[in-house]
Protein backbone atom coordinates (compact mmCIF):
# COMPACT_ATOMS: atom_id res chain seq x y z
CA UNK A 1 0.00 0.00 0.00
CA UNK A 2 0.92 3.24 -0.80
CA UNK A 3 1.93 5.93 1.86
CA UNK A 4 0.38 9.46 1.12
CA UNK A 5 2.91 12.04 1.21
CA UNK A 6 1.49 15.07 3.23
CA UNK A 7 1.96 18.25 2.03
CA UNK A 8 3.47 20.76 4.60
CA UNK A 9 4.06 24.04 2.15
CA UNK A 10 3.27 27.38 3.83
CA UNK A 11 -0.33 27.54 2.31
CA UNK A 12 -0.78 23.70 3.61
CA UNK A 13 -0.03 24.80 7.42
CA UNK A 14 -2.74 27.98 7.11
CA UNK A 15 -5.36 25.94 5.53
CA UNK A 16 -4.43 23.18 8.17
CA UNK A 17 -4.27 25.84 11.16
CA UNK A 18 -7.74 27.41 9.58
CA UNK A 19 -9.16 23.48 9.70
CA UNK A 20 -8.17 22.77 13.18
CA UNK A 21 -9.85 25.77 14.49
CA UNK A 22 -13.04 25.38 12.73
CA UNK A 23 -12.47 22.05 14.39
CA UNK A 24 -12.56 23.58 17.72
CA UNK A 25 -15.40 25.38 17.12
CA UNK A 26 -17.47 22.72 16.05
CA UNK A 27 -16.54 20.71 18.57
CA UNK A 28 -17.52 23.64 21.11
CA UNK A 29 -21.06 23.69 19.56
CA UNK A 30 -21.27 19.50 19.61
CA UNK A 31 -20.45 19.76 23.31
CA UNK A 32 -22.99 22.24 23.89
CA UNK A 33 -25.98 20.23 22.06
CA UNK A 34 -24.59 17.15 24.52
CA UNK A 35 -25.52 18.84 27.54
CA UNK A 36 -28.57 19.53 25.91
CA UNK A 37 -29.41 15.84 24.86
CA UNK A 38 -31.05 13.20 27.31
CA UNK A 39 -31.04 10.68 25.01
CA UNK A 40 -27.54 8.08 25.73
CA UNK A 41 -27.62 6.88 22.55
CA UNK A 42 -27.24 10.53 20.99
CA UNK A 43 -24.79 11.65 23.35
CA UNK A 44 -22.78 8.23 22.46
CA UNK A 45 -22.77 9.02 19.16
CA UNK A 46 -21.99 12.66 19.91
CA UNK A 47 -18.51 11.28 22.13
CA UNK A 48 -17.51 9.73 19.33
CA UNK A 49 -18.29 12.85 16.65
CA UNK A 50 -16.12 14.50 19.27
CA UNK A 51 -13.11 11.62 19.51
CA UNK A 52 -12.58 11.67 15.85
CA UNK A 53 -12.48 15.82 15.70
CA UNK A 54 -9.52 15.52 18.51
CA UNK A 55 -7.68 12.79 16.25
CA UNK A 56 -7.83 14.84 13.62
CA UNK A 57 -6.83 17.90 15.34
CA UNK A 58 -3.68 15.33 16.73
CA UNK A 59 -2.60 14.69 13.33
CA UNK A 60 -2.52 18.02 12.26
CA UNK A 61 -0.60 19.35 15.23
CA UNK A 62 1.97 16.87 14.26
CA UNK A 63 2.50 17.28 10.74
CA UNK A 64 3.30 20.88 11.56
CA UNK A 65 5.60 20.95 15.35
CA UNK A 66 6.82 24.24 14.88
CA UNK A 67 2.95 26.06 15.40
CA UNK A 68 3.23 27.80 18.88
CA UNK A 69 -0.09 26.93 20.99
CA UNK A 70 -1.08 30.05 21.00
CA UNK A 71 -1.49 29.85 17.05
CA UNK A 72 -3.80 26.90 17.42
CA UNK A 73 -5.68 28.42 20.35
CA UNK A 74 -6.17 31.27 18.76
CA UNK A 75 -9.93 32.91 19.01
CA UNK A 76 -11.72 31.03 16.40
CA UNK A 77 -14.72 33.69 15.73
Amino acid sequence: MDEKVEDKSEKSKRNHITYYKSLSKIISDIEKEKTEESDPTVQNHLDDRIEAMRKDQTRIKEMFPEVKGEEWDANTD
